[in-house]
């Protein structure tokens, strides 16, 4: 990236851009931090409720394994995906998007193994960890993660900073920042 882009873009950072871009990863930092220490409130009326409990967690362990199997092949089953696997990928997908490297129309491709749900909370995992199906109750998937680059190496990069380019703090600033250093 050359300098006159990033001095382009260092003038038009705001307060409201800085907190667009990093404000939701710390408050998300700071909520998970005041939520390990303070009691659940009690419900109106006084009674227990149910799904409020004190978090055990001390750490957390964060793998993103680059070249790892997709998380389609893992944890990701999409029953309707299967439905129609090889299939034509509707026009309403494609419109107005971009994709690297497709040309013509792609097809619909499902995951090759079969999935099981296992554990209380029901979770699917794939044929693929059968030793990890068996503690999935203490795990913590997060499947709401999207990003609008297409490559892997901008969203990636995305992921640590909240943003597709180089030059933003990362995930690991942010925690140090927000939760303190040990050192």
């Amino acid at each position: 990236m050359n300098d006159e882009f990033r001095l382009h873009k260092a003038r038009q950072r705001t307060r409201r851009t800085f907190f667009t871009d990093a404000g939701l990863g710390l408050g998300a930092v700071a909520l998970s931090a005041m939520g390990a220490s303070a009691s659940p409130v009690p419900p109106p009326g006084g009674g227990e409720s149910r799904g409020t409990r004190r978090s055990g967690a001390k750490s957390i362990i964060y793998l993103h394994l680059s070249g790892a199997p997709p998380t389609l092949d893992l944890f990701d089953y999409k029953p309707e995906l299967v439905k129609h696997d090889r299939q034509d990928c509707p026009a309403e997908y494609l419109k107005g998007e971009r994709f690297a490297f497709i040309k013509g129309t792609p097809k619909l491709l499902a995951s090759p193994h079969k999935f099981a749900q296992h554990g209380q909370s029901g979770t699917w995992v794939s044929e693929l960890l059968p030793n990890l199906a068996g503690v999935v109750d203490d795990l913590a998937l997060i499947h709401s993660m999207s990003t609008d680059q297409f490559n892997h190496a901008p969203a990636e990069l995305f992921l640590y900073t909240g943003s597709a380019f180089p030059g933003g703090a990362s995930m690991g600033s942010w925690l140090t920042y927000g939760l303190g250093s040990e050192n």
